[in-house]
């Protein structure tokens, strides 16, 4: 019977250890972004987006790639490239919403900082 119990709580630990862990995914965007400014843009708008667990922006980079960590169970790519094109830049293939471009500074339009 000792063992019985032993081997019950041994188990439900185990299922509970496993089950609070989320899986993760890391994807690579590439943006329009330009400057600090966007990067800041950028990283507050995931970090209130469902499922996004962390971003970072490389504005130094040639391409301006936004590294994002995201739980798939509660978002996929294609909401956090939209959720970026919201704010106004491109993120891959997803071109940025008009009205969040418009609210953009000058500086960081498409064109607005000569590199």
């Amino acid at each position: 019977m000792k063992k019985n119990i032993f081997l019950f709580i041994f188990l439900f630990v185990s299922a509970v250890t496993f089950a609070d862990k989320p899986k993760t995914e890391t994807i690579k965007i590439k943006t329009s972004a330009i400057c600090e400014q966007c990067k800041e843009t950028i990283e507050k708008k995931l970090a209130f987006t469902k499922g996004v667990m962390e971003s970072n922006v490389d504005v130094d980079s040639k391409d301006k790639i936004v590294t994002v960590i995201f739980n798939p169970k509660k978002t996929t790519a294609d909401k956090i490239r939209h959720s970026i094109a919201e704010v106004g830049y491109d993120a891959d293939g997803v071109l940025a919403v008009p009205a969040g471009y418009e609210k953009l500074a000058d500086c960081c339009k498409k064109g607005g900082m000569k590199e």
